[in-house]
Order: C-alpha cells, then structure tokens, then sequence
C-alpha cells in the first residue's frame, strides 16, 4: 500500500506544483473579524446592512475589508476557515487541498464536459487558499482595456502586496528554469517584479519564508471590525427582489442562505438607495447564483422551474479557461520541492512555467480523492463506455509496475494566454452546492492549438540547452518524443489518448490539455454587468470577480481579482461619499 499511495501522489504532482517547507500557523497574529458559523445568524437581534457580500473569496474578502471602514457589511462564504487547516497553510501539503473530495474539503472537484478535471474553491480566501500561491500583476494593457483608474489600480495592488505577498527563494529547478529559457531567447531578464514584462522574470508569491500560505482572507485584518460580520458554511440560495409596481426594474433587497446544519435565513440591506448585494463567489458560482435567482436565458431558467426576474441570454456564456500542457521530465534523485516561482513570457501568446518534487508533512490532514484520485484519472486511457469500477480496479494492480521514474521528477509547463475558444455554464439542477455543467472547449478555436504547439517547442528549445542535465540520469537528456510519451500518461484527464501523442504536437495538446484553475467568464462586461459591474436590468446588485473578465490578467490572475475588490471597494465608497455630498 505504500508503493500504490506514492505512485499516486507522484502521478498527482502535476496538479501541486509544490515545495518542501515548514508552515506555522500565524492565525493570532492578524486581528480578524469574528469568523462564525452560519448558524449564529438565527441567535442574535437581526439587523440590516449597507452591503451583503456573497462569496469571500480573492475578490470579495477585499471588498468587504474596504466597504467596512466605512459601511456595515456582512460578508457570507460557503465554505470554512482556512486558519488551522494544515493542508492549507503548510505549502509542502498544497495537493492535498485540491484532492480532497469530502464535505468539508476547502475545494470542490468538478469535471468540465470536455474531460478535464478542475476545481472551485470552497474556503474562506477562495482561490488563494487552495492555489499555487504566484503573485503578477496584469498587463497595462488588460488595465486600460478594462477601464480601470490606472492611478487608483496602481495604489491598490501595493495595498494587497504589503499584506501578503513575499519573495521567493528561489530552487534549482526554478533556476533552470530560468537559465534555459534566457538561453532559448525568452528574454530579456527582468529579475524579482510583480510587473507583466515580456522576458524571463521571477514573481512574487504569498508563501511567507517559512512555508505559510497567507490568503485573502488575511486582507479581512484591515476592515473595521465594529462594521464586518463574516459567517462560515453560509450557502446562499438566491438573491431576493423586491418586484413591486414603485420600482421600475428589479431591485434586490436581500438573500436567502442556508446555514451549515441546513437551517434557512434571510439577510436584508437597509432602505438606503445606495446599499447593495454583491456577488463575488468566482466564474462558477456567480452565474450560477444568478440563474438561480431568475436572472439567465429564459429556457434555462423555465426548464428548472425558476420564475424569470430578467431575461439575459449572456449569463453563462463565454466561459474560458486557460489551456495548460506540461512536460515531465524524470530525474535521478528526486528534485527540492517548488512552485511556480520563475515565468517566461513569451511573444508567442504562451507563458512558460515550471513546478518540482513532492513532499508532505508528517501532520497533514487525511483526506478522500474522489474524483480527483489516480485511478479516476488513469481512466482517460479506456474508452468512456468502458469507464467503471472494474477499470479502477485493474488499474489499482497495474500501478505496480509503473517506472522508477515515475517517483522522480518535475514540470515545464505550457499555459495559453487569452485562449479564444469559449463555452458556457448550464445549471445541472436547482441545488447550489451541485456543480453546474461547464464547457471550456479548449483548443475549438485554431489559434489556440497553434499556440500550445509554440509552447511546446519553446520547452523542446530550454531541453536542448542543458540546463536540467544535472537533474537527470548521467548527466544527460531524452529525446523528445520520450518525454513526450511519459507526458501524456502524467498529465491525468478523461480525454481518450491517440497513438500518435508523442509524434503530434497538436495531438499531443488535445489528448494532455489540463487546468491550471484560471477559467473566467459567464458574467462579462458589457452583456450581464456595466463598466461599474452593476447586474444590467436590476438594481442593488453587482457582480465583482472573475467571472465578469473575458480574459485571465496577467500570467496568474490572484494579483490582480485581489486587487479588483480593494479598487471596487474604494471606487463604491468615493461615489456614495460623492453622492452624499451632493458632488
């Protein structure tokens, strides 16, 4: 059993991007907010709030810090506490977070209908307390193209920053990294930045120098606490509307959630024209909160029963995510463990990466895999009607025999920028702890494919200089149609595999294409929200989060979803405060 549980979590590796390191639970020393369980809500004198937040994830935790300094907020997440929790806070345990498939993991597994399987996070700090921790900012461009304050933009990403973003030290395997992609003509060299230049660059990371994660909900430190109500294991159900003949459109008035033992409560805002509802619960949940609530194409909503608050045929659509190849590469001995810590930006549309090594410690939290274990993602190789129990089974005997090299080694990973295939997000029923039916339809688009391709052979280019020799048997390379072939039965997903993966490129990034958790979409701008990412048709209502973006900022979009909620933040309190004074 030894043997099948570190075959398993070797072959899992290239979901973790992980490192060796120690964390420490820093949880007393931020002064935060009272977290409290859902179910507190029906114990105390109920009140209304200037803005009920949904959703404290990467945007909305620092969204409801800022609000809070000058609003009452409460602020409702789904999941639990990341404080506490070793398999977040230690990033030597980061894989186990994403594997974790019980009730009250802090990620929810899903499987897009294109056969990849991906993850929603389902914790308080949202993705960042279950990601791989690289800080970037985004391109001035994508800040320019979105409308931004470019003066404001620039005071809020040093606000997240000097929170809770650090410099990495820096691994072999990342130094490699960096070296062969300077001397494959990735450059120039643009050192330590959090900036988006074109060239080779080591990012920022919200790993301290200990190993400790901190999240977005470390940001909840810098609200007003007289003014913050935070509750865990708040699901909500639906967003209210107060449809009556004085108001002209629509208006949400409150929420319906359900508490962690099932109990039903509702939260209302206060009369004040200016308060809101805002959606901030991801590219998955918010559409899906939205269809819920009866705003969505009038077919979808009236094959579920859901009476239609508003008719819009965009909520749901133009779901991306960015398509991510890697390439294993077997070593000697195993390799320190690493994140993504250095990027190539390429002018070819790809970001090149890299992750190393696996570790665990001694006092992780166990988990169940779900249907994020190996023997579910082995099944990619047997014809979906073939796909059962007695597969698993078999493959569970098989992994016996799997190559040394399958304990040893690391990742040079391939990730699309701005991919311009799109999908969309359907409701599977009317539960909203299912997960919807989502369709990414990588590489539907040519340009895309043609881009994977250019990644791939600009890691063939960083192979042949040589600087992961050192890493491998004798000192010397393979060939690349060998790691090509150990990279299509690496890269776990439940697409059918072609015989022709190692002598394809195209083939080779249809059959391996994989998440790197940055999908986006399903409420964009200009079709479900305005430029102020007000709900079009309704009233108190916003959405503020990823789902609202056509494309991921940046090499990693952390950076950048963190800062939108603290410049949403203060964009919303300089207009009320604005309004106020009759300005």
């Amino acid at each position: 059993m030894g043997l099948i549980s570190r075959v398993f979590f070797k072959i899992l590796a290239f979901l973790c991007f992980i490192r060796s390191s120690q964390g420490r639970n820093h949880f007393t020393t931020l002064d935060l907010p009272p977290l409290l369980k859902a179910s507190s809500f029906s114990r105390v004198q109920h009140e209304a709030y200037d803005y009920i937040i949904v959703g404290g994830g990467t945007a909305g935790c620092p969204l409801a810090a800022t609000l809070s300094q000058k609003y009452k907020v409460l602020l409702l997440e789904r999941g639990g506490s990341p404080y506490g929790n070793r398999n977040i806070s230690h990033l030597e345990n980061f894989h186990i977070c994403l594997a974790d498939d019980s009730p009250n993991s802090p990620s929810q597994g899903f499987i897009s209908t294109d056969g990849v399987i991906n993850a929603r996070a389902k914790v308080l700090g949202g993705g960042t307390s279950v990601n791989a921790g690289f800080y970037s900012r985004a391109d001035p461009s994508f800040v320019q193209d979105a409308g931004w304050d470019a003066e404001l933009v620039n005071q809020s990403y040093p606000w997240i920053e000097e929170r809770v973003v650090y410099w990495p030290n820096v691994t072999p395997w990342q130094a490699a990294l960096r070296d062969g992609l300077l001397e494959a003509g990735v450059s120039p060299y643009n050192g330590y930045s959090y900036d988006h230049l074109f060239g080779t660059k080591v990012g920022g990371t919200i790993f301290d120098e200990t190993g400790y994660r901190h999240t977005a909900a470390d940001l909840l430190a810098a609200g007003n606490q007289n003014n913050l109500r935070v509750l865990l294991h708040a699901s909500v159900t639906r967003i209210i509307f107060n449809a009556e003949q004085e108001y002209r459109k629509p208006r949400a008035i409150g929420v319906e959630f359900k508490d962690e033992n099932g109990g039903q409560h509702h939260a209302f805002l206060t009369r004040n024209r200016d308060s809101e509802i805002i959606i901030s619960a991801g590219a998955i949940g918010s559409p899906q909160l939205l269809l819920l609530s009866g705003i969505g194409p009038r077919k979808e909503l009236k094959k579920h029963n859901i009476s239609v608050v508003l008719r819009n045929e965009h909520v749901g659509k133009g779901m991306s995510d960015n398509p991510m190849n890697s390439i294993f590469i077997p070593t000697k001995d195993a390799p320190k463990q690493s994140l993504i810590q250095t990027v190539g930006i390429t002018d070819g549309g790809v970001f090149i990466e890299a992750s190393s090594g696996f570790s665990q410690s001694p006092d992780s939290i166990h988990c169940h895999h779900g249907i994020m274990s190996a023997e579910i993602g082995q099944l990619s190789t047997i014809p979906p009607k073939k796909r059962n129990l007695d597969a698993v089974q078999k493959y569970v005997h098989k992994k016996y025999s799997l190559p040394k090299e399958v304990f040893n080694g690391g990742f040079i990973l391939s990730k699309i920028d701005g991919p311009l295939s799109t999908g969309n997000l359907v409701l599977v029923d009317t539960d909203i702890n299912s997960n919807p039916m989502v369709t990414f339809n990588y590489f539907q688009h040519p340009k895309d494919l043609s881009r994977c391709v250019y990644g791939i052979k600009t890691i063939e280019r960083i192979l042949k200089t040589n600087h992961f020799t050192n890493f491998t048997l004798n000192g010397g390379g393979y060939p690349m149609e060998v790691v090509l072939n150990m990279s299509v039965t690496a890269n776990i997903n439940l697409i059918p595999k072609h015989t022709n993966d190692s002598t394809s490129m195209d083939q080779f990034c249809r059959d391996t294409v994989v998440t790197i958790w940055h999908y986006h979409g399903g409420c964009h701008v200009g079709k479900v929200v305005d430029q102020q990412y007000r709900v079009i048709g309704v009233s108190g209502l916003r959405v503020i989060d990823g789902s609202t973006l056509f494309r991921s900022p940046g090499t990693n979009p952390q950076a950048t979803v963190m800062m939108m909620g603290r410049y949403m933040g203060v964009k919303i309190i300089r207009r009320r405060l604005g309004r106020a004074a009759g300005v």
